[in-house]
């Protein structure tokens, strides 16, 4: 058992053993008996309370109708701003198994939210191709909008309300929840079993809050990257990851020897991030997530990556 679950550590490190060792990383080899972790790993104190708990903002901007068409965006408009440039700039994830993650054969950026970005691309550029994507974690999505370095992000991004007071959010294009991965043979079935033990979350996460507010008293651990998660966890240095349930079973098809265990802890509404005061692009987003709920383009995408699909979110709207 200890020597398959090393060859499955050995694939996922293999997957970060061309980026470079930092100098505060810990000593590898000789006689030490510390095992190497990310460098920016931190253990959090605990939050006394749930962030905005029971308050629902998922309602976005209504979509103008009739879509416009490819090369006929309206003047002035940020989508003609980025019809001008001639791609469409798309914050995604490398690090996440299904939803947005570099192929090891291709190089090439794939998943869900990669998918349904090109989607975006198709209809504003009449090019799915027509991308240029920047890789951030979970701590830089919203700073890249606010700077302007990405147009939209496509990265597995729960709709917040404290969130919207710094970017616009579409409609809801995914529905997960908030669950936890353990080891198989660790007993443990769920966040209540993990009172002051270590669980892994990514630093700026929505799921780091909750593990962070959660009464049972586990211990939080900030990384970068949710591969990071997996890592410390393949090593014993975390008893579990709790983030949401696409997340975790992307770990669980690359780590046959995990387990998401325990009942749901939030629902988690996705939504693709906007810069604030763009609203022309909020909305034409949202009918672009009109479109590919209404064609089937959505249940392909979802077919193709996470298996048979429920029916899409439906859209809620503000005005």
């Amino acid at each position: 058992m200890r020597a398959r679950r090393g060859v499955v550590l050995a694939a996922a490190l293999l997957a970060t053993a061309c980026a470079p060792v930092p100098s505060s990383a810990p000593p590898i080899g000789g006689d030490s008996a510390v095992r190497p972790g990310p460098a920016e790993a931190t253990v959090l104190p605990r939050e006394a309370q749930e962030p905005t708990a029971g308050q629902d903002c998922t309602a976005s901007l209504r979509p103008s109708r009739p879509l416009p068409a490819p090369g006929a965006m309206p003047s002035g408009s940020t989508m003609r701003r980025i019809a001008e440039r001639g791609q469409l700039v798309v914050g995604v994830d490398q690090n996440t198994y299904l939803m947005g993650f570099r192929d090891p054969f291709t190089g090439e950026l794939q998943g869900f939210d990669v998918d349904l970005a090109r989607e975006v691309a198709r209809s504003l550029l009449g090019d799915p191709t027509k991308v240029r994507f920047r890789v951030l974690n979970s701590d830089q999505r919203l700073p890249a909008l606010e700077t302007g370095e990405v147009d939209v992000v496509v990265r597995t991004m729960t709709i917040t309300c404290e969130r919207w007071r710094r970017v616009n959010f579409s409609t809801s294009y995914y529905e997960a929840g908030q669950r936890v991965l353990v080891p198989k043979d660790s007993g443990v079935t769920g966040l209540t079993a993990l009172s002051g033990r270590k669980v892994c979350a990514t630093t700026g996460s929505s799921s780091l809050a909750h593990v962070r507010a959660h009464p049972s008293g586990p211990v939080p651990v900030a990384v970068p990257n949710w591969t990071d998660c997996l890592v410390m966890l393949q090593q014993g240095q975390v008893d579990a990851i709790s983030t949401d349930d696409t997340i975790l079973a992307g770990f669980a098809a690359q780590d046959p020897y995990t387990e998401v265990v325990g009942p749901r802890l939030t629902t988690e509404s996705y939504g693709i991030g906007v810069a604030k005061g763009a609203d022309d692009l909020t909305r034409f987003v949202n009918g672009v997530l009109e479109r590919v709920r209404a064609d089937g383009t959505w249940a392909r995408i979802h077919r193709k990556w996470l298996g048979d699909p429920p029916a899409p979110p439906a859209p809620e709207y503000r005005d």
